[in-house]
């Protein structure tokens, strides 16, 4: 157990951390999935910026890797693309 009162407020924070980020992963997982799911290539091209926003803010705040973040973005441009 801490301590200290500034370890007891680290943990409280940690904690609130990562539950934010775990459901900000996980939006954007189900995101993708469902973006990889549309055949309608105008729907899936309206829906792409927002996965790709949802992806770039997960790599800045560290969430995922960077390259992680371009290879999903680059995969899911080229299946757009396809359709």
């Amino acid at each position: 157990m801490a301590n200290h009162k500034s370890a007891l407020k680290r943990i409280r924070s940690n904690e609130t951390k990562r539950l934010r980020n775990k459901y900000q992963h996980k939006t954007t997982r189900n995101a993708v999935r469902k973006l990889r799911a549309i055949t309608d290539k105008k729907e899936a091209e309206g829906m792409l910026s927002g996965v790709v926003a949802m992806l770039d803010k997960l790599a800045k705040n560290n969430i995922i890797h960077k390259n992680k973040a371009a290879n999903l973005k680059s995969k899911l441009t080229k299946h757009v693309a396809a359709l």
